[in-house]
């Protein structure tokens, strides 16, 4: 496995997401976080695949259902295919926005080689959710790095609870390639306690509207997959 740098890039974007309560939400009457339940997620992926806006549904939806949520967008190049990865973390109450090495509940790869990357940050018995499909960083376009071969199967040694799928198909299914991240974003809700009404509302929030229809049935297709590993 390939030496991989983790230091957290100078630019740091960090959204206190409970100023979305200003824009009309109104929490969970029956707050379902007790105590001490502090969970927190990694989005990762490159620029383009639509990490940010899938990070923004989820903190809807975790804000909906009652839960204190931070949210810190931590990027570099995006708009040229660099890393991109969203700190999600949510519980009774929050208050650091960014999580530690070793200590991630759930990591959303929508890339292979970015879940190599942010590896070291899921706690041991955390959840990890890939994406099988392969976006060649700039060395090796320029032929300074070679692609490496088998992640999958590597990491399946590494990880107890691991989840590989394409997304992209089931994207192509409903009409629109660039629904990925919603599969995917939807095959993680399957595992956390939140209604499929929760996460409706969250899209219909979230998604611009002359995409809402599409994106919803891209959901669908994700739940479905998670639902039926189960």
């Amino acid at each position: 496995m390939p030496e991989t740098n983790h230091t957290i890039p100078a630019e740091v974007k960090t959204v206190a997401a409970e100023v979305a309560l200003s824009s009309g939400y109104q929490a969970a009457a029956d707050n379902q976080w007790s105590e001490n339940n502090v969970k927190s997620i990694l989005i990762v992926g490159v620029g383009g695949q639509g990490t940010l806006l899938a990070s923004r549904v989820l903190a809807q939806a975790l804000l909906m259902a009652g839960a204190d949520v931070k949210v810190s967008e931590v990027h570099g190049m995006a708009q040229r295919g660099g890393s991109v990865v969203t700190h999600v973390r949510y519980g009774p109450r929050v208050f650091a926005p960014l999580v530690q090495m070793g200590q991630v509940d759930y990591i959303l790869a929508f890339e292979k080689l970015e879940a190599i990357r942010w590896l070291p940050y899921l706690k041991k018995g955390g959840w990890l959710i890939v994406n099988d499909q392969a976006i060649d960083p700039l060395p090796v376009l320029t032929g300074a790095a070679k692609y490496p071969e088998e992640i999958p199967e590597k990491i399946s040694r590494l990880v107890e609870n691991l989840l590989v799928l394409d997304a992209t198909p089931m994207a192509e299914e409903v009409g629109n390639v660039k629904a990925t991240n919603i599969v995917l974003l939807a095959v993680l809700a399957g595992l956390l306690d939140l209604t499929e009404e929760t996460w409706e509302r969250a899209l219909e929030k979230a998604v611009p509207a002359k995409v809402l229809e599409v994106n919803k049935e891209a959901f669908k297709k994700g739940y479905a997959f998670i639902t039926n590993k189960k």
